[in-house]
């Protein structure tokens, strides 16, 4: 027999006919599966024609089982279970629903954005263990997309995001600083026009990361190549180097409270002025899962707070 089940009976079918085999009538089914009785009737009739052999037997109104819808009964409740089964495990395998999430970032957001967003995750789900992962913005986005990560936190300006895959909930903009070594002589206490600057050394951040696509920009407009001393794969690091007076960079303005103090940071004037939008993504298709609406959640409160003290 050449039967396509895929397209003659469906797991609606199924579950219809085990519900009316359990309650023992149409009206009953009905009321269970808030279904019209119209509908619980239809189901059965197309399942028993794709079945193609007698499965139910009229007396006056009622529909009675034959033997082969009992028979079909037991098969139904194993196929259903089986089913429960390889849903859970296809769950478990891509890491949804379960008690960790893991979660990728950019450093610089490890600074106060990450914690606080851990913090209220912990409050809201207690037994939920978070994994973090850190990297550039192209490295995270990858592992996103081979399903390594569950949702990222990176900037999106800029970024080739598809908006039909993708989920992205904005958190804040930022601005980008010129950093400087205390040492440093500044042309400005005000604005940093980068062609001021043509001949200081450089200290960049590697390729793959949002601050080194606005790094390069700046100084496309700027109209010169800067001189790079060396590139390096956290923001961290870098400031670290400018700290010890290697060189000048660009920093978003999010490192400003730990580094105002031992840098100097002018804000960039207007022709080379750019901001970053830090946003959570993840994958449309998992936007039902629990830990990521969670998440979410918990992002929309933190992108309110910022508005509140803004």
């Amino acid at each position: 027999m050449n039967l396509d089940i895929t397209n003659d009976i469906t797991f609606r079918k199924l579950r219809i006919f085990m519900t009316f085999m359990e309650k023992g009538n149409i009206a009953r089914a009905a009321e269970t599966l808030n279904l019209s009785g119209v509908s619980v009737h239809r189901a059965l009739h197309t399942l028993e024609e794709n079945v193609r052999c007698p499965l139910f037997v009229h007396k006056g109104r009622n529909l009675i089982p034959l033997p082969a819808a009992w028979t079909l009964m037991e098969y139904c409740q194993e196929v259903m279970q089986l089913m429960e089964r390889g849903l859970d495990e296809a769950r478990k395998t891509a890491g949804v629903g379960q008690g960790r999430l893991r979660v990728g970032t950019l450093y610089s957001l490890t600074l106060e954005t990450v914690p606080r967003l851990i913090m209220g995750m912990k409050l809201r789900r207690p037994d939920l263990e978070m994994d973090l992962t850190m990297g550039s913005n192209e490295a995270l986005l990858h592992m996103l997309e081979e399903g390594t990560l569950d949702a990222i936190l990176i900037s999106i300006s800029g970024s080739e995001l598809d908006h039909n895959n993708f989920e992205m909930l904005p958190l804040f903009h930022d601005d980008i600083f010129l950093a400087a070594p205390a040492s440093a002589k500044l042309k400005s206490n005000d604005f940093a026009d980068l062609r001021d600057y043509r001949t200081q050394k450089f200290v960049s951040l590697a390729e793959g990361f949002a601050t080194y696509a606005g790094f390069q920009e700046a100084f496309h407009i700027a109209g010169f190549e800067p001189e790079i001393v060396t590139r390096v794969n956290d923001i961290f690091s870098m400031l670290s180097l400018v700290q010890a007076g290697v060189g000048f960079s660009l920093m978003p303005g999010r490192m400003k409270k730990v580094y105002e103090s031992s840098l100097q940071l002018l804000r960039l004037a207007e022709p080379y002025q750019m901001q970053q939008l830090i946003a959570i993504v993840f994958a449309r298709n998992r936007e039902r899962d629990p830990n990521l609406l969670a998440l979410a959640a918990e992002g929309r409160m933190y992108a309110r707070s910022l508005g509140d003290s803004a």
